[in-house]
């Protein structure tokens, strides 16, 4: 058996990302939404975007490229607009497809108006609805004093807690402080455990000291917009809006055991800024501060960083490692890659990223990923959502790609995106343990469904592919041969396991169409 996978291996030639840039452009995804903040799928969720309107407190769905006419979710009656209020966020759980559960964060009207809410709600029986009557508050009512600075983003890190994001209390200058002041949570980015009740997630950096709050992981953040997490290395990026003159981007690795001090207010940027009523603080410029990794003026129309995510998706290979950012107020829109802690390559993409003809992004309000880790950008003035594509011919289209349930079987393997090039199909494989010897099979005349994990497809048929992988948390590409008609993959995973039944564990099979 051994002699046989060597030769069949011996004859594929796997793919391998392109070293040259390939050129990008954006695309619309769809348009007529009102003051749209936020885009994003839940987890393994290949067929619709969701939509989050700050204003009208709706959460619209893209289903396979259409926006539906009733609203996943309504929150009119609940927020409080105006300024920089209403609906701010969205997260969907990481067990979603379980369990049915996501949060929004929201400045509440009513009693204890304006202050921030984040609620968990429960999808209903229609998955394009939400039940409306599921709300239960999970953080909150977190008193602002000001329309301005509320932060209201909210990410799930790859460690299953939720993390919020507060700004300073809003006015300027944070006159009171709050940002360093450890008994408030403005300022600061919050880790919470929702699945007991939102209480402060376990092993918080804070948890018994009466300066701060258990809930607080890291602080001295001035209006941390939108900050978010590399779906890949675990890595945390943080855009955080500034005062008069710098905008930023902090950069904390996955390795963090939160505690982190941003430095604001001592600090906007890399400059000195002011200690007025902060009591004793880390001198300006000291080195227990966490450094921004990325700066940038005002100069130029700049005032307003909205930041973004890092690009791990399929369809642009050797674009995988770039952090994409923007100004709300310039429209600019630039990336860099993180090498060892900076920020290498920074690359002006608004040119690039123009949308054709009529169409413009005017304010970058939001950046987003879909399952598959591909990049989209709000635009709110105009109503709009971009996608970052390649903007090159295609010579393939992925028409389907799945995830399949693994029924608690590790590794799980999935795939998307689209082939450019080179005619193979980028292929993840997923919670396995590092540089695990692994077998990729791909049968191309196999007609099982490929609905369960744990157990071999049996009659892969005599067309097979074999590959071999070493990198078992990495991605790699598996051949696809050409064709004058679709082409359909089944493809399944085969991982060295001393634990499993016989030594080896499978992984779900999923099915790649491909269409010339």
């Amino acid at each position: 058996m051994r002699t046989s996978f060597l030769a069949a291996l011996a004859a594929v030639a796997v793919g391998t990302a392109a070293s040259a840039q390939t050129p990008l452009k954006t695309e619309l995804v769809a348009s007529g939404f009102q003051r749209p903040i936020w885009v994003g799928s839940p987890p393994g969720d290949m067929d619709r975007l969701f939509v989050a309107e700050q204003h009208t407190g709706d959460i619209e769905i893209i289903k396979n490229g259409t926006v539906l006419g009733t609203a996943f979710l309504d929150l009119t009656g609940k927020i409080l607009t105006g300024s920089e209020r209403g609906l701010l966020g969205l997260a969907f759980h990481p067990d979603y497809a379980n369990n049915g559960k996501f949060y929004v964060n929201y400045t509440k009207s009513g009693s204890n108006s304006g202050d921030t809410i984040v609620e968990e709600y429960t999808v209903s029986a229609n998955p394009d609805v939400a039940n409306a009557s599921s709300g239960v508050v999970v953080l909150g009512p977190v008193n602002q004093t000001q329309s301005n600075h509320n932060g209201g983003d909210l990410r799930f890190g790859p460690d299953g807690y939720l993390y919020v994001s507060f700004g300073d209390g809003g006015g300027a200058n944070d006159g009171p402080c709050n940002a360093q002041n450890g008994n408030l949570l403005l300022g600061k980015l919050v880790r919470i455990d929702v699945d007991n009740g939102g209480v402060a997630a376990p092993g918080n950096p804070f948890i018994g000291n009466a300066s701060f709050d258990d809930r607080i992981w890291a602080y001295g953040i001035r209006n941390p917009w939108r900050f978010s997490f590399d779906r890949l290395t675990g890595d945390l990026y943080v855009g955080d809006v500034g005062q008069n003159a710098i905008e930023e981007i902090t950069f904390v690795p996955a390795s963090s055991t939160g505690g982190e001090n941003h430095g604001w207010k001592m600090m906007e940027g890399n400059n000195c800024f002011s200690t007025s009523n902060c009591g004793t603080v880390p001198a300006c410029n000291s080195s227990s501060l966490t450094d921004p990794i990325q700066t940038y003026g005002h100069g130029g129309g700049n005032c307003s960083v909205t930041g973004g995510f890092v690009y791990r998706g399929c369809a642009i290979p050797d674009l995988q490692g770039t952090y994409f950012y923007a100004d709300y107020c310039s429209d600019k829109i630039w990336s860099f890659e993180q090498v060892g802690g900076v920020a290498t390559n920074v690359i002006d993409r608004t040119n690039e990223l123009d949308p054709a003809g009529a169409l413009s992004i005017l304010t970058p309000s939001s950046f987003g990923e879909d399952a598959c880790g591909e990049i989209y950008i709000t635009d709110l003035g105009g109503g709009e959502v971009f996608k970052i594509v390649a903007n090159a011919p295609a010579t393939w289209s992925n028409l389907g790609f799945a995830k399949t349930n693994n029924n608690g079987v590790t590794p799980a393997l999935d795939a998307c995106g689209l082939l450019d090039s080179g005619n193979s199909a980028d292929l993840r494989l997923r919670n396995a343990p590092p540089n695990a010897l692994t077998l990729t099979f791909a049968s191309l005349s196999a007609s099982q469904q490929p609905t369960s994990g744990g157990t071999l497809l049996p009659n892969l048929g005599s067309s097979v592919i074999v590959t071999l992988n070493t990198d078992a948390n990495g991605e790699w590409s598996i051949p696809v041969p050409g064709g004058s008609g679709p082409l359909t993959a089944i493809v399944q995973n085969l991982q060295a396991d001393p634990n499993a039944s016989f030594g080896v564990g499978f992984s779900n099979a999923i099915r790649l169409i491909f269409q010339p």
